[in-house]
């Protein structure tokens, strides 16, 4: 710009006129910008800043556009608190064979709950399975036939040896409580094809909740309606029946006015969040009067479907988880976004009777917990598979960490290992017959492409269509999202 033209800029903003055109242009687009933020209409920045999701006032559960298109619509998340041993299901090490009962070579002689004994053989024998080949034990026999159909991750590390903070960090990013859980963010950021049922829901063990609780399916500082709702087949979530001092009519005419009143006033708080979860809550409660029961009718399936799940065989805790699976399949195909089945719970402890968490007796408590999730987690998954689900269904099975390759000093169980172990994906936008990584000899420590939990939720998050570094939540200061400032999408695990 030359003199004279700044000269005439300046004259312009001395001169009343043009001072009070230049000013009323810049508070316009003040005015417009702060408008279109409480709308959450600004798009975007250039440089990639977060993609805010779009809400419908009404009804924080309205289905949105992913960030980018992808086949998978749903997600199943099996989750196996206590840390299932890697070496003993699916990642085959020849060398244990050879080095059974020795001192293992270059292995710290103290870990997480104290001196390291000698190297242990896989107590079930392996053996090549489908047209991959891909060794798995026999402890897994169901789950061992499907193998063509896995995408396996062997190189997989986690920052904790706990279970209460590896339950967290593998469920919401970190090792504290309080943050959103995975199925919290996808329901945030995508909504639900069902306005009949919640979004999210998670179904506990038979026996209870795992270590961290509510917190491996809560919202954390989203909104609370982005929580998942938990309930097993013999549990349904409780108060729904009506009273019955109420008819059905007076019932419907209370929920109508209800809905009148409830829409008036959130007129009255245009973009309250917390005041439209609250509503959408309710009045989703009220709907669930009539889609809970058709939903938890399990009793009425198909006698081929209760005899391929289990429901009618085995340990009574068998029973009910093969009722949980019925029940997740269900949920599924009536739109659900997020379900999230635990095989597991911490109501005493653990150590292998609740869990898989097996510091002693591995042989009998890991056969304990695989007699009560194999059959019915694989009739699970391949109901999906023959309904045509997983087309459009993203299957995760995951654990929060894995177990060493010796014995625990003087004992007969394996002690805690985040350095290695192992979960495989099924489904939409997965590669089939397929591992990744891999970790030494021993099943020690991650070597070939190790991979964090920040990467593996990065990746879970990128197969439901959604970019890890720009979903996130602006709260206390900062943009806080699942993987933190970490984490890269495995690319080589995508179809």
């Amino acid at each position: 710009m030359n003199p004279e033209n700044i000269s005439s800029v300046g004259r312009s903003l001395l001169n009343r006129r043009g001072f009070l055109g230049q000013s009323g242009m810049a508070l316009g687009g003040i005015a417009l910008s702060q408008l279109l933020a409480q709308d959450q209409l600004l798009g975007s920045d250039a440089s990639g800043g977060p993609i805010r999701p779009q809400f419908d006032d009404e009804n924080p559960y309205s289905p949105r556009a992913p960030h980018f298109e992808t086949p998978a619509k749903q997600v199943l998340v099996i989750y196996c608190p206590g840390a299932v041993s890697h070496v003993d299901t699916f990642d085959y090490k020849p060398a244990l064979y050879k080095l059974h009962g020795q001192k293992p070579p270059g292995i710290p002689q103290v870990t997480f709950e104290g001196p390291t004994g000698n190297i242990a053989k896989p107590f079930w024998d392996f053996k090549p399975r489908g047209e991959s080949g891909k060794m798995v034990s026999d402890l897994l026999p169901n789950l061992a036939g499907m193998v063509d159909d896995f995408c396996f991750m062997h190189s997989l590390t986690t920052q904790t040896s706990a279970h209460p903070q590896g339950e967290n960090f593998m469920n919401t990013g970190f090792t504290m409580e309080g943050f959103p859980s995975f199925g919290a963010w996808v329901t945030y950021a995508l909504g639900c094809e069902t306005d009949e049922l919640p979004a999210f829901v998670a179904i506990n063990d038979p026996r209870g909740l795992a270590r961290s609780g509510k917190n491996n399916f809560g919202s954390g500082f989203l909104p609370a309606a982005f929580q998942g709702t938990d309930f097993t087949a013999a549990n349904p979530p409780a108060n729904l029946g009506r009273p019955n001092a109420y008819t059905r009519n007076s019932d419907r005419a209370s929920v109508s006015l209800l809905q009148k009143l409830n829409a008036e006033h959130l007129q009255r708080y245009p973009g309250d969040a917390d005041l439209a979860a609250r509503i959408a809550s309710y009045e989703l409660a009220g709907r669930m009067q009539t889609s809970v029961p058709d939903v938890m009718d399990i009793a009425n399936e198909p006698a081929h479907v209760h005899a391929s799940y289990g429901t009618d065989s085995g340990t009574e805790l068998k029973k009910a988880y093969a009722h949980n699976c019925i029940l997740a399949r269900r949920l599924l195909e009536k739109g659900v976004r997020v379900v999230q089945l635990f095989n597991g719970s911490d109501p005493s402890g653990g150590n292998g009777i609740t869990n898989w968490d097996s510091h002693s007796d591995i042989k009998k408590t890991h056969a304990m917990q695989a007699e009560i999730m194999d059959q019915p987690t694989a009739a699970l998954i391949a109901d999906l598979k023959q309904r045509g689900m997983l087309q459009h269904t993203l299957v995760v099975w995951c654990t929060e960490f894995g177990r060493m390759p010796f014995l625990q000093a003087n004992g007969t169980g394996r002690d805690h290992n985040p350095d290695a172990f192992t979960c495989f994906l099924a489904g939409a936008g997965v590669n089939k017959g397929f591992s990744y990584g891999e970790s030494d000899e021993f099943g020690f420590k991650s070597t070939v492409n190790p991979t964090t939990v920040y990467d593996f939720n990065a990746t879970l998050l990128h197969l439901m269509g959604l970019d890890h570094e720009r979903l996130s939540y602006y709260h206390n200061g900062i943009e806080r999202r699942l993987t933190n400032v970490h984490g890269h999408v495995v690319k080589d695990v995508l179809a």
